[in-house]
């Protein structure tokens, strides 16, 4: 029983390992920032205490873990293979793709249609980049200037969860 808990364990340590570093890719910068529930490998405390009694047990971490391999165990086997890890990386990555798109219409769609258009993302931040990287205010990014903001913000020009293009530099 011991070396099925413990084979259960390090196999659920692996799988969240690859899905954490599915999800601090998107996080640094393929996404934007990670929102909300359902993010990452993170579960509410009612989700683990099972029988509602206000206390989260071995037996019901165990069972967590359990219903979460058998989920990615798509051919019962009882033993994860390479596609069937990838697939389910695949899946949260999907998962939380398309909570950021929630977010993001939520956030900028000004007219409640469901759909945004070029003028509502770029409403709310219209010029604050600009200004920014124009330091001198001469109304122009001089190369100096853009090499300056692409320096204070890492090799890929990332700005609090949104990207400057770095074709500009070209």
């Amino acid at each position: 029983m011991n070396k099925t808990v413990l084979m259960l364990g390090l196999t659920t340590a692996i799988l969240a390992g690859g899905l954490s570093m599915a999800q601090a890719d998107s996080r640094m910068g393929k996404m934007g920032m990670g929102m909300g529930k359902g993010m990452g490998m993170q579960h509410s405390f009612e989700d683990l205490d099972a029988d509602g009694d206000g206390k989260i047990t071995p037996e019901e971490m165990t069972a967590q873990m359990q219903a979460r391999f058998e989920g990615a165990d798509t051919d019962g086997d009882g033993a994860l293979s390479k596609d069937e890890l990838v697939a389910r990386m695949i899946e949260r990555q999907a998962e939380r793709m398309a909570a950021y798109a929630d977010h993001m219409i939520e956030r900028h769609d000004a007219n409640s249609d469901g759909k945004l258009t070029s003028d509502e993302m770029q409403a709310r931040h219209k010029g604050n980049i600009f200004d920014r990287m124009d330091t001198d205010g001469d109304g122009a990014i001089s190369k100096e200037e853009f090499a300056e903001m692409r320096g204070q913000h890492g090799q890929h020009g990332q700005h609090h969860g949104k990207m400057i293009d770095n074709k500009a530099s070209e």
